[in-house]
This record gives structure tokens, C-alpha cells and sequence, in this order.
């Protein structure tokens, strides 16, 4: 278990995720190191923590070359990646660099540090593919559809095996998809722009009857910070998540419930490449530490509506 103030290194701390994470840290007053290349990060993100943290704006594979002594930490979270499925279909080489290779040399500088810190490792439910039956858990088969998750679970493996090899102190974690303010990809924000930009008809991948646990992401922050306090830390694997499924058809019906809108729906019947069926997790393990997840899907898209709105986040985003 970590102390209550602690020095800690997040990596990919300027993105959706990894921001809201280091600002929760920042307000338990910890000494806090932010990573991050602002690939699909930004500054903005971090607005009003600049005396707070250390920034370092770098590849953490050239910001561990660079001799980043990690002995002064007590606990890294690492959230540096390519964080999405379809770059990885595009691009398999530049999701390996980022994800696997990446974690890689973070594990050897640790094994090769004397008192290393505890490693929280981001990974992600892609690494399950299409489960065998629901829900899944940690120990349910792994066998994954996209490089993006072939990728992140040989970056669990080695985290596992480099803990129970060389004794460094690791834990991975499984998020399912994560949704929330400041989110400006994946299929909730993505439907949101499409209704913004045109209210009377909404096209959508597949059939509607994919699953998805959809988790916000105030709550992924709360259960990343609890396994970094509670975790064994022997390479073990959370799912991070609510326990609940929702198919696109229900999250379409919850968005246009939300803005009150009656769209045209138009069903593409075709999946995007690297794209699972259907997910619902187990998250037994995760509420063993004590974690509830606090927030329903309306709850969390109200919150979304309530950023755009208020925010004036939409002024620009088509640019993006």
C-alpha cells in the first residue's frame, strides 16, 4: 500500500484519461511528473496544475533514455500508449512502438533500478477479443482481434512476468470503454458530433446489437488510484469497469433521450476492422478493494452535454 502523499510519475498524463487522473492526484496533494509527447494529449488539459506538477513533454522511450531517475518515485501510472483501435489497424508498427516496445523499456529501467516504484500499467478489455461468454473475467480466455490489443496484452505479459522474475511490484488494468468530458474520439462522443451536426439523422456502425460496458471516467480514475493504494501488485490483472452492458441501440436511444431528439437512425450493418461483438465485465476483483462504481450511462452523458454546452468545447472541434 501506498503512502498518503507520494512522489508519482504518470505517463501519458495529458490525455482524456490520464489528465483527469493527475488532477485527482494533484488535489490529494501529491508530488506529481506528467509524461507525455501531446500525440493525442494536450496542455489544455492540464490547465491550472502548472504549479503543481513537473512537466516533461517527451516519448517516454527518449525520456528513459534520457536517464529519468525513476528510483525518486513511489508509484508510476502508466498511461502512455496509442489509446484507440483503428491507428493500430492502420498503422500495426506504430501501435507496437507505442504500446508494447514503450512498456517494454519501462520494465527493464525498473529492473534495473534499485527500489523501484510500483508499476500501475494501463491496459485494456481489447486484450479479451470476442469473449466466450459473459461476463468476463480476469482469468477468462485472451484472444484478441487488433493489434491494439494484441499489443496491450504482451505488454500485461511482460509487466506480469517481469513481477514474478525480478520482483518489481506490477498491476495491470483492463478498462473497458471509458466515455466522459473531454473526450473528443470513440463511439459516444462520435455519435454526439453526429447529431450536433446534423439533429435529424444518425448513421451508425454495425446493427445496433453490440455490447458495450461503457464507464466514465471519473469512475476509472477512482479505481486506478485504488489498486495504486490496494492492489497486491504481483501482475495481476483488474477488469476496470461498471458490470453493466449497454447494446448501441439502448446508448442511441440514452444520447437522443438526453438532447431530446428524434433522429432518422441508419444502421450500416458493417463493424469497423478490429471491432468486438459484445463486452460485459466481471468486476468482482476491482469491488474487493472497495470499488462502486458511482456514475449510470445518463448520468455520464448528461455530464458530456453539460461540458459542450457549457464549455464552448464545440467551437473547434470540427478542426479536430
Amino acid at each position: 500500500m501506498t503512502k498518503s502523499r507520494n512522489n508519482i510519475l504518470v505517463t501519458g498524463g495529458a490525455g482524456f484519461i490520464g489528465s483527469q487522473l493527475v488532477q485527482r492526484l494533484a488535489q490529494a496533494n501529491n508530488r506529481l511528473t506528467v509524461i507525455d509527447n501531446l500525440s493525442t494529449g494536450s496542455l489544455k488539459n492540464l490547465e491550472g496544475l502548472q504549479s503543481k506538477i513537473k512537466f516533461i513533454k517527451s516519448d517516454l522511450g527518449r525520456a528513459l533514455k534520457a536517464n529519468l531517475k525513476l528510483q525518486n518515485f513511489d508509484i508510476i501510472y502508466h498511461l502512455a500508449a496509442n489509446p484507440y483501435i483503428p491507428p493500430s489497424v492502420k498503422n500495426p508498427k506504430y501501435d507496437f512502438e507505442q504500446n508494447l516496445m514503450n512498456t517494454f523499456l519501462l520494465l527493464e529501467v525498473l529492473r534495473e533500478t534499485a527500489n523501484p516504484p510500483c508499476l500501475v500499467n494501463v491496459s485494456s478489455a481489447a486484450v479479451y477479443g470476442n469473449p466466450e461468454k459473459l461476463p468476463i473475467k480476469e482469468g477468462d480466455a485472451t484472444l484478441p482481434v487488433s493489434p491494439y490489443g494484441v499489443s496491450k496484452l504482451a505488454a500485461e505479459r511482460y509487466a506480469t512476468v517481469y513481477s514474478r522474475l525480478y520482483g518489481l511490484k506490477t498491476m495491470n488494468l483492463r478498462y473497458f470503454p471509458a466515455f466522459g468530458p473531454g473526450q473528443k474520439k470513440q463511439v459516444i462522443f462520435d455519435l454526439i458530433l453526429k447529431l450536433k451536426k446534423n439533429p435529424n439523422r444518425l448513421d451508425i456502425y454495425g446493427d445496433g446489437s453490440q455490447t458495450r460496458d461503457f464507464t466514465f471516467v471519473d469512475d476509472i480514475v477512482t479505481a486506478t488510484i485504488l489498486v495504486g493504494k490496494k492492489g497486491v501488485g504481483s501482475g495481476e490483472a483488474y477488469n476496470i469497469a461498471t458490470g453493466k452492458s449497454y447494446s448501441i441501440k439502448k446508448l442511441v436511444k440514452v444520447i437522443c433521450k438526453v438532447y431530446r431528439l428524434k433522429p432518422a437512425l441508419k444502421y450500416t450493418g458493417i463493424n469497423r476492422p478490429g471491432d468486438t461483438e459484445k463486452w460485459e465485465a466481471d468486476i468482482t476483483k476491482i469491488k474487493k478493494l472497495g470499488f462502486k462504481p458511482a456514475y449510470s450511462l445518463e448520468q455520464g452523458i448528461l455530464k458530456i452535454k453539460k461540458w459542450m454546452d457549457g464549455e464552448g468545447e464545440m467551437k473547434n472541434i470540427y478542426d479536430k
